[in-house]
C-alpha cells in the first residue's frame, strides 16, 4: 500500500484553506492592508523548500519520507531547521492564511503542522537516529525540530 505523501497532505490543506475561508470565514482577522505580509512567510517557505530539495540532491539521499537516507544532511537550511520542507509548507499555508485574511485558514496550518509532527517528523527521526545514531543525536542537540 502506498503511503500518501506530505506534498499530497499540503495540497489538501491549501484547498481546504482556501474553501473555508470562502464558506465558513468565521470573521476577518488581517486588515486588507496588512493581507500583503502573507508573502513573506510564503516566499521563506518556496525559498526553504527549494534549499532543502537542493541539498537532497547535492548529496544524492532521498527526499522521500520513510525511504533509508544515505547521508544525514546538516548544511545550509539545514543548520536552522532539521526538517525545513515540512517548516517551507506550513510557511507557505501560513502565507496563504495570512493573504485571505480570515480565521477558518489559520486553524488549517496548525492542523499541518500536527499532522506533519507526528505522522511524518516523529517517524524519520527514529529512522535517522537508527541509520546515524551519535552523529544525529549530536545534531539534534544543535539544531531545533522546526525553527
Amino acid at each position: 500500500m502506498r503511503k500518501v505523501l506530505p506534498p499530497t497532505y499540503f495540497l489538501a490543506a491549501i484547498l481546504l484553506a482556501a474553501v473555508l475561508h470562502f464558506v465558513l470565514p468565521v470573521r476577518e482577522v488581517v486588515g486588507s492592508f496588512w493581507r500583503l505580509l502573507g508573502m513573506v512567510p510564503l516566499a521563506v517557505g518556496i525559498f526553504l523548500n527549494l534549499a532543502a530539495d537542493r541539498a537532497f540532491k547535492k548529496y544524492g539521499t532521498t527526499v522521500k519520507p520513510f525511504e533509508e537516507s544515505n547521508v544525514l544532511v546538516t548544511e545550509g537550511v539545514f543548520r536552522v531547521s532539521r526538517h525545513p520542507m515540512y517548516l517551507g509548507m506550513v510557511l507557505i499555508l501560513l502565507g496563504a492564511a495570512v493573504l485571505l485574511g480570515s480565521v477558518t485558514p489559520f486553524a488549517v496550518v496548525a492542523v499541518l503542522a500536527v499532522v506533519f509532527d507526528r505522522v511524518f517528523i516523529a517517524p524519520e527521526e527514529r529512522m535517522l537516529e537508527e541509520a546515524f545514531a551519535e552523529r544525529f543525536r549530536e545534531y539534534r542537540k544543535r539544531v531545533r525540530r522546526w525553527i
